[in-house]
């Protein structure tokens, strides 16, 4: 997996907790919260170049608070 250092991602909107970049089958992008596991939406891509764009639309969405919060019994 690519670290992404340069792409900044601010506390989770849902505990606060830590977010984190993760990849799907090398197919698609996503933030976690590595606490209550709130994520994004996943954001898909085809090459190196739209791999790096996807992961800053997640943070994008990340830092903007659009999230799916994890429910009773996820």
């Amino acid at each position: 997996m690519e670290h992404y250092e340069d792409i900044h991602l601010e506390d989770c909107p849902c505990c606060g907790g830590v977010g984190s970049i993760e990849e799907e089958g090398g197919w698609c992008v996503y933030v976690q919260c590595v606490d209550c596991g709130a994520h994004t939406a996943e954001f898909s891509y085809k090459s190196a170049e739209e791999r790096l764009e996807a992961a800053r639309k997640v943070a994008a969405n990340w830092n903007m608070r659009k999230v799916i919060a994890p429910g009773p019994g996820e």
